[in-house]
């Protein structure tokens, strides 16, 4: 009985060894072909000429500085901004934005929607809630800001065509919008 399992031992033993081999020589030629096609893509850009190698260093460059620019607050906006500075900046994006839909350029427009309002919002269902046309001056009135967020009073002239006017006629009211300060600059809330 001994020799019998002596036997079952050594045969499944060297059974156990194949499958393992085999198992490694397939990871070993998987990490070989990634190896290969990672140093094709990478010795694209130093097989090419000078153009090439210097928009391949240009690149990450560029990219690093954006990122350590962003993360320091470089020329943007905050909550703790200055209250006059906010003001400024608010109001001159809120009349920049009403410019826009003045001129009917809704997509302009549209990128001053903070970026959870175009989350919610996509740019067609942006457009078909504006009518282009309609609006013709605004003036910003006032501007309140509390920490991120402000409060900006307008007054927009539009045209009104009523029933059975043969003219429109040209209306001013009261608009007040929600900006709030975020990613270094003031962006329109849009509450839908």
């Amino acid at each position: 009985m001994k020799f019998e399992m002596a036997t079952l031992y050594s045969a499944f033993a060297v059974c156990r060894a194949q499958v393992a081999l085999g198992f490694e020589a397939a990871r070993t030629e998987w990490g070989t072909r990634i190896k290969r096609m990672f140093c094709d893509v990478f010795g694209h850009f130093h097989r090419a000429g000078v153009a090439k190698r210097r928009h391949s260093v240009t690149g990450p460059i560029v990219v690093v500085f954006g990122l350590l620019a962003g993360c320091a607050g470089v020329g943007g906006l905050s909550g703790d901004a200055s209250p006059e500075v906010k003001r400024d900046v608010v109001a001159q994006r809120a009349k920049a934005r009403w410019d826009r839909l003045i001129a009917s350029d809704l997509a302009g427009a549209y990128e001053y929607m903070s970026p959870a309002s175009r989350a919610t919002t996509p740019l067609d269902l942006y457009k078909a809630k504006h009518k282009v046309g309609l609006y013709r001056s605004v003036k910003v009135d006032d501007v309140h800001c509390e920490a991120d967020t402000c409060t900006v009073d307008l007054s927009l002239t539009y045209d009104y065509k009523g029933k059975g006017m043969k003219e429109p006629m040209e209306i001013t009211t009261p608009l007040t919008e929600k900006w709030i300060i975020s990613q270094g600059q003031a962006w329109f809330v849009d509450r839908g």
